[in-house]
């Protein structure tokens, strides 16, 4: 253990950790950054193929991000966003709105994902009130849902690693069953279904929709919960249910959106609109922290009023619009329609997919391979046949990691699913070189049990 990491472990409590497992794994200490290359200061390279928690868009010290943070560092830093705006603000919220899906068409700023959460749920329970639908007071989400870690969020995910202890203090969500592809109760594949598990939502809105304010989803892929993979048909019957029963849909999307599953947006495919939409993460390239609340010219007008009337929406964060992450925030946009970055993402996606089956789907321990965009997941089995997870505290998927850092290779799995999530920008030789690692990490874990 070198001075830098005896030191971090001196004063530094890190994030989603058991401290006591750095006792064995100190934390690497990063120097410098380039693509999708992270070099420590000892000089050993680390492919980021997690995007850094799913943030990184473009690569580590993108030059384009770089300039344009540093230009704006020179004009202003921060300002307080009550009564005063600058022109990065603006002209992000300019360039969103054109590819948003359809209504989204009015910004709230926060300075994270769990904060945009909040603010939407907020801001949902909020209109209601205001319109006279005070019956509707709860919320409705996904099993297995995940997002974010304040109170608000994590009463909304259902995730028990991170919320079972919380509960006491956590809100009453109304849970609906979500869909489950790989487990399918339904004996059906995400390529012959109808979605036949959305009777359970169907049953779950008939019984408590009308107390509902809002139902949170993540679209398409349920990430943390081992990057669950759905129909966009789940989506469009998700739409019309909410449309039935007066319940906003909300869309995080601050792990879909920014064409991590090979459109812009993951409601893309699904051809409907949400009524509010969480981004963050690849807002800004991964760069600031920065989030933003995006929602319907109807919900807006609900709070516009006279003051006294007591209507506005009283929520701020400190840092909202922040002018760095605003031009980080233009300059990815730019980016992604100047070198079509989105379409030649996709494009490479299906190589990625058939090397990744062709690697894993030899190992008897691989139970599914699933994939959307470019984010691939490798689900890791006890039994094939029945589906069986192995023990939890086998910590199977923990062991594949240390071994692929130790070979430069950054994973991060969740539980037993082996995943992918790289920067847009990765090439073919870099697919190659981190596929062929955790191939031959996983089979020697496996071995090892």
């Amino acid at each position: 253990m070198n001075k830098w990491q005896k030191e971090d472990l001196k004063y530094i409590w890190h994030p989603c950790s058991q401290m006591k497992d750095y006792e064995e794994l100190p934390p690497i200490v990063v120097e410098r950054a380039e693509g999708i290359n992270l070099y420590d200061i000892d000089g050993n390279c680390y492919k980021d193929v997690v995007s850094s928690w799913w943030c990184n868009l473009l690569g580590h010290c993108n030059p384009g991000i770089n300039s344009a943070i540093k230009h704006q560092l020179d004009t202003l830093e921060h300002v307080i966003f009550a009564n005063f705006t600058h022109k990065p603000a603006i002209v992000l919220c300019q360039k969103l709105a054109e590819v948003l899906p359809k209504g989204l068409c009015k910004f709230n700023f926060a300075d994270n994902g769990s904060a945009a959460i909040e603010m939407s749920m907020k801001m949902s329970f909020q209109y209601h009130q205001q319109i006279g639908n005070t019956h509707k007071t709860r919320f409705m989400a996904l099993s297995d849902a995940y997002h974010g870690e304040t109170i608000g969020a994590l009463s909304a995910g259902a995730c028990d690693l991170y919320s079972a202890i919380y509960k006491p203090i956590l809100m009453d969500v109304v849970r609906v069953s979500g869909p489950d592809c790989y487990r399918c109760p339904y004996g059906k594949t995400r390529d012959n279904c109808r979605c036949e598990c959305f009777e359970k939502a169907e049953k779950t809105f008939e019984q408590y929709g009308n107390e509902t304010c809002a139902m949170l989803v993540e679209p398409l892929l349920q990430g943390s919960a081992g990057m669950k993979v759905y129909p966009p048909l789940y989506l469009t019957k998700l739409r019309e249910l909410c449309n039935k029963y007066n319940v906003h849909l909300i869309a995080d999307e601050i792990a879909t959106g920014y064409g991590r599953t090979g459109k812009m947006f993951a409601f893309d495919w699904s051809g409907v609109s949400p009524d509010i939409m969480c981004l963050s993460k690849g807002l800004t390239g991964g760069y600031m922290p920065m989030s933003l609340c995006v929602t319907t010219q109807e919900i807006y007008d609900a709070f516009y009023a006279d003051y006294l009337s007591g209507k506005a929406f009283m929520h701020s964060h400190t840092y909202a619009g922040n002018p760095l992450g605003c031009s980080a925030a233009v300059e990815v946009l730019n980016i992604l329609k100047d070198e079509n970055i989105i379409e030649n993402a996709y494009a490479r996606s299906g190589f990625f997919n058939n090397m990744i089956e062709k690697k894993f789907l030899d190992i008897l321990n691989v139970g599914e391979v699933r994939h959307i965009g470019l984010i691939n997941a490798i689900e890791i089995v006890k039994d094939r046949d029945t589906k069986e997870s192995f023990n939890p505290a086998l910590r199977l998927g923990y062991q594949i990691y240390k071994k692929a850092l130790k070979r430069g290779v950054l994973l991060r799995p969740l539980g037993d699913v082996i995943y992918f999530n790289p920067p847009l920008i990765i090439c073919e030789d870099d697919m190659r070189y981190v596929t062929d690692i955790a191939r031959d990490c996983t089979i020697e874990a496996l071995n090892e049990l």
